[in-house]
């Protein structure tokens, strides 16, 4: 093997790769490498959702680096990424910073990374065991990047005290200055209290009950981290807060800006797994950050170890279409506050732009009004707007505690309030359609618009910006019950027609927004586990359902596609049955249905093909891969599968019509319990047709 390798513009050193990946994730990287080689960074986001895969979202979202975007960086940093993998964060760090040094156990990833990021020439790629290549390393990085990593300590070094020794080490390659950045997930995280499993061991309360050596992983509380920088002499300690996790960040909090209440309700975040939802997260999150333990709960952690950030907060606004992406920051500077607001492309300048020019237009028609409109200034070449920072509480918190209290009267003055200060003269042809409850801040008698993006150049009755805030409030958090809610949507005027043509609008303008692809929110509903009550997950009745769900595949001429596949309407009564009709073209060649996604025993009562039943013994024509009962069923067939993917494949390629066909099958079927089908299986085989 050649030691070098150049792919594009990137440098990859295999002079300590062993020879062979030690790790990998079987086909699926092959599948991800094919990404990387033949698709350009724009086409990722439509090929993660055409693909529904949990591996290519979280190695190709473009999310991924808001873990590492916020860090100061210019092109004089000089960074190195242990654990690079794919290169989720790569390629972030080549476009901020001046030169990227990565390193990897995995020749494969590596290549995705390269492929992938192969116009970038400021990265080489080291590929090989860390503490092989770890002698050879520069000592005067700017960045010592462990995103993902430091749990696996154990892996990297054999020791007594892998994470201790792992930090020093580490620490070695780091300039006088230089910063070492550990991103890792909380032990003691509450979405695992709430009912995900560990992220890496797949289990249940893994992290909570403790972890065992031969886990290979280990994750950390927050003492626990202070305890091992306490023991590595680190004094330069900083926690930041990525919410919901580090992986998909979409907020990051500080010791100086910790979450205020009702902020933290993304809570249903589940790509990878299914869960059980043992307590609303959301409520629970709520109490945690009155009582102010919010740090020892949070579902991940980021530390900086050495020289800290100015930034106290930052928020990504980047499942959006690319004009709309931005990023939120709460900076301090010599201990003035300031709130900033970048664009995460070139694009995004003009929307930068337009913030600016609605300030001035809103200043002018709320000049004689009781709102204040929160001054803006274009800076950065036009790729930032500031904003001084405004103290007060938002006057969603301020309904929130009215609503604790059950006092509605208190409620519904702040409403009235709101709609008297916001309300404009007809003849004004400006409208501020981001003007809901948490956009507005409240200190005494003055009440100012901290956030004035989606404004429009044309009259919009006041009633349906008071509509949308008190539509999006309520969509925030279920808990949010207005008893007077009719009352006060017909005391606005709103018809029903109304409403509707408002809540049409709204879903208009959050698709304009994200523009053709879709949101975190929608990609979770495409590609995320299942969330299951503790009701569900006691009776098994979910997992049982979701077994049960009977799938189509269609040959064309190029074998079965999952992207072929879909699943039947029709379902399973509660004796088992179903009945199920697939209509297909003429250049069909093999139909396969899948009767559920278990072991299972299967009775085919009746096979239709284009309005001719079907001769069970034809094996030419039918295939099963299961096997048959002896004589079990007089008119039917029965099966039993062995596998967790049964199903039964039917030859029409010689008897398709030109328009027409149809398949129609009925059966009932019955899941089997696995160690127990493997069990019996032996005694079986004298009873099942070979």
């Amino acid at each position: 093997m050649e030691l070098r390798d150049t792919i594009g513009k990137i440098t990859i050193d295999y002079s300590h790769y062993p020879g062979e990946d030690l790790y990998c994730d079987g086909a699926i990287e092959d599948e991800m490498l094919d990404i990387a080689k033949n698709y350009a960074h724009v086409e990722y986001q439509r090929i993660i959702e055409e693909k529904a895969s949990w591996p290519v979202m979280y190695h190709f979202s473009s999310i991924r680096e808001n873990i590492v975007d916020w860090l100061p960086m210019d092109k004089k940093t000089k960074v190195l990424e242990i654990g690079s993998g794919c290169g989720a964060i790569t390629g972030s760090l080549a476009r901020k910073a001046g030169e990227v040094t990565c390193v990897d156990l995995s020749k494969k990833r590596s290549l995705i990374n390269a492929y992938r990021n192969q116009d970038c020439d400021n990265v080489t790629i080291k590929v090989g065991n860390f503490s092989d290549i770890e002698p050879e390393l520069d000592t005067d990085y700017d960045y010592c990047l462990l995103i993902g990593v430091f749990e696996y300590g154990q892996s990297y070094i054999d020791s007594m005290t892998p994470y201790e020794d792992f930090l020093k080490i580490v620490r070695k390659h780091c300039a006088k200055e230089g910063r070492v950045v550990i991103a890792i997930e909380n032990r003691y995280g509450l979405k695992y209290w709430g009912g995900c499993m560990e992220d890496h061991l797949g289990q249940y309360f893994k992290g909570l009950e403790g972890y065992v050596p031969s886990d290979g992983v280990k994750t950390f509380s927050k003492n626990a981290l202070l305890r091992i920088f306490d023991t590595c002499q680190e004094k330069d300690v900083h926690f930041y807060y990525p919410y919901p996790d580090y992986k998909f960040m979409t907020t990051l909090y500080s010791d100086n800006r910790l979450p205020l209440k009702g902020e933290l309700y993304l809570n249903d975040r589940n790509y990878d797994r299914d869960r059980i939802k043992l307590f609303d997260e959301k409520a629970v999150f709520d109490g945690i950050v009155e009582d102010g333990m919010f740090d020892i709960y949070s579902n991940s952690f980021l530390v900086i170890l050495g020289p800290d950030s100015n930034k106290e907060y930052v928020r990504y606004s980047n499942d959006r279409k690319d004009d709309y992406k931005i990023c939120t920051e709460l900076l301090n500077i010599d201990g003035d506050r300031i709130i900033k607001k970048r664009a995460l492309s070139e694009s995004g300048k003009a929307h930068l732009q337009n913030i600016r020019e609605h300030y001035d237009k809103l200043k002018e028609v709320f000049d004689e009004t009781s709102l204040n409109i929160c001054p803006a200034k274009i800076v950065d070449e036009g790729m930032s707007v500031i904003f001084p920072y405004i103290k007060g509480k938002t006057l969603a918190q301020l309904m929130d505690e009215r609503l604790e209290v059950n006092d509605n009267e208190g409620f519904e003055k702040l409403f009235d309030e709101y709609v008297e200060r916001i309300g404009l003269d007809e003849n004004s042809d400006i409208a501020d359609y981001d003007l809901i409850f948490s956009n507005i801040l409240v200190d005494g008698k003055d009440w100012t618009a901290i956030d004035y993006e989606w404004v429009e150049d044309k009259h919009v009755d006041t009633k349906e910006i008071a509509f949308r805030a008190l539509y999006c409030y309520i969509l925030e958090d279920d808990r949010r019950n207005i008893s007077d809610y009719d009352r006060i949507v017909k005391k606005l005027g709103i018809t029903v027609d109304e409403e509707q043509g408002y809540r049409e609008r709204e879903a208009l303008f959050q698709k304009d927004v994200t523009g053709r692809y879709k949101s975190m929110g929608e990609l979770r509903e495409l590609i995320g586990g299942k969330i299951m009550s503790l009701e569900e997950s006691l009776s098994g009745e979910n997992e049982r359902k979701n077994k049960l769900r009977i799938r189509v595949y269609t040959d064309h001429g190029a074998g079965f596609n999952e992207n072929d596949a879909y699943y039947c309407e029709e379902s399973y009564d509660r004796d088992g049955m179903a009945s199920v009709s697939v209509e297909f073209p003429a250049n069909t060649k093999k139909v396969r249905i899948d009767p559920c996604e278990d072991y299972a025993i299967c009775y085919i009562e009746s096979l239709v093909f284009n309005g001719r039943p079907l001769d069970f013994k034809d094996n030419k024509r039918l295939y099963i891969n299961g096997k048959k009962l002896k004589d079990a069923a007089v008119d039917g067939v029965t099966a039993v599968f062995f596998n967790e993917d049964p199903n039964i494949v039917i030859e029409v390629s010689d008897v398709v019509r030109s328009t027409g066909n149809r398949l129609d099958m009925v059966f009932k079927t019955s899941l089997l319990h696995e160690e127990m089908t493997k069990n019996l299986s032996g005694n079986l085989k004298r009873m099942i047709r070979l």
